[in-house]
């Protein structure tokens, strides 16, 4: 007779979704990650539009050229208001999925320890009545030499 564990179903689910909430707090991490470079290239091309300004300014320049740069650093500086927004609110959902996957990862592993406890328990119990055979055979033969 072999062990059977009867929630190994409820384990097996409960398995599914710690994985798939791990998933998800993955996807949220490699988001923010994504973010935090766009952002970095974000403040590294208004460095570079102001150096460039820095450079030209003594030199003649078309008021033309001058005003499409001034809007250019003023999209960039809305781009990384907007970015920065988004690390926020992702940061939100991030702390708010890592306590989703740890009540899943708990949940999993009551299951797992009770798992665990219950093989424990079955291999004890066979072990016994394995000795407790092998002590009867033992006395049976003793008991028929004498």
């Amino acid at each position: 007779m072999s062990f059977e564990f009867p929630l190994d179903t409820v384990l097996r689910f409960r398995g599914i979704l710690e994985e798939r909430e791990e998933r998800m707090l993955q996807k949220i991490l490699y988001e923010i990650t994504q973010t935090l470079e766009a952002l970095a290239h974000t403040d590294a091309a208004i460095a570079g539009s102001n150096a460039s300004r820095c450079e030209v300014l003594f030199k003649p320049l078309n008021g033309h050229d001058l005003h499409a740069s001034y809007g250019a650093v003023t999209e960039l500086r809305q781009s990384k208001k907007d970015l920065e927004t988004h690390i926020e609110k992702l940061g939100q959902l991030r702390d708010q999925q890592r306590m989703i996957y740890e009540g899943a990862r708990r949940n999993r592993e009551m299951l797992t320890d009770m798992r665990a406890e219950k093989r424990n328990a079955y291999e004890s119990d066979m072990a016994r009545q394995e000795q407790k055979t092998l002590d009867d055979n033992y006395n049976a033969r003793r008991r028929r030499r004498s």
